[in-house]
């Protein structure tokens, strides 16, 4: 059956970013397609509560709560995963961000940082978890990035650059470890996070976003996850070095930030 090629059954992912939105959200759709979750992120308590939506699809989750900017406490992450499952099939680079600033205001380091937190930490997961997934039947990692890697907006040089740059890492990366490990990305467009709750509690900005989405809605973390679990699966065997665009259509920036001109 077709649907047997979306199973993970007895599959081991790591998932970062997961203790809310899209990360937490992708976490639940891996383990209700079979598979065991490394779940990491800054926050204990949204970690666990994660952990109980995973027991609650009858597979085991790892709780590891570490500050993703440290590159060590990234690359842990595998050792995490084999330590407690005995293998890795699955890595879903989801953390990142920058916050929007003026051209003006972004400076050079702050550029750094951005690439840093958005690109550094998906190649040290990658780096560290691939050896393990070639002793056994290979994998799949999943770049989370933005539809901001791919159109302008005011304010968003760093984290779109960056984002820009996770994506061309994926088709990049791809290359170098096919067949047995495939590379792809999802370019995600608005999506209702914590990260848009200024953005859902404004009814204005809100319908600016939805105006500029051929959709007319904001997303929810279940429509990337469940892009993420194709990507992931079987179901996705015959992709790598792509990016899938969720992002309601959008073509355009979708928000007037209300930046001062020059």
């Amino acid at each position: 059956m077709i649907l047997d090629r979306f199973s993970l059954t007895d599959k081991v992912a790591v998932v970062t970013g997961a203790g809310r939105g899209i990360g937490a959200a992708t976490a639940v759709a891996l383990a209700e397609a079979g598979a065991d979750v490394v779940v990491a992120a800054r926050t204990e308590d949204q970690l666990r509560a994660v952990a109980g939506r995973v027991a609650d699809a009858g597979r085991k989750a790892q709780v590891v709560s570490a500050d993703l900017n440290d590159l060590e406490a990234v690359r842990g992450l595998a050792d995490a995963a084999v330590e407690r499952f005995g293998r890795i099939d699955v890595v879903v680079n989801n953390v990142g961000g920058a916050m929007p600033r003026p051209l003006l205001d972004t400076s050079p380091e702050y550029l750094a940082e951005s690439f840093h937190f958005n690109v550094s930490t998906a190649h040290a997961l990658t780096h560290a978890a691939v050896p393990a997934m070639l002793e056994r039947d290979g994998g799949a990692v999943v770049n989370i990035g933005s539809v901001l890697g791919r159109v302008s907006g005011r304010g968003f040089l760093a984290y779109g650059t960056a984002k820009a740059a996770l994506l061309h890492y994926t088709r990049l990366a791809a290359a170098d470890l096919a067949p047995r490990v495939r590379v792809n990305g999802v370019s995600v467009g608005s999506v209702a996070t914590s990260a848009l709750d200024i953005v859902m509690s404004n009814d204005d900005l809100r319908r600016q976003m939805e105006a500029a989405t051929p959709m007319g809605r904001i997303g929810a973390p279940e429509d990337v996850a469940a892009a993420v679990l194709y990507l992931a699966s079987d179901a996705g065997a015959y992709l790598t070095g792509k990016v899938l665009e969720v992002d309601g259509g959008q073509q355009a920036p979708n928000l007037d930030l209300g930046l001062p001109d020059l």
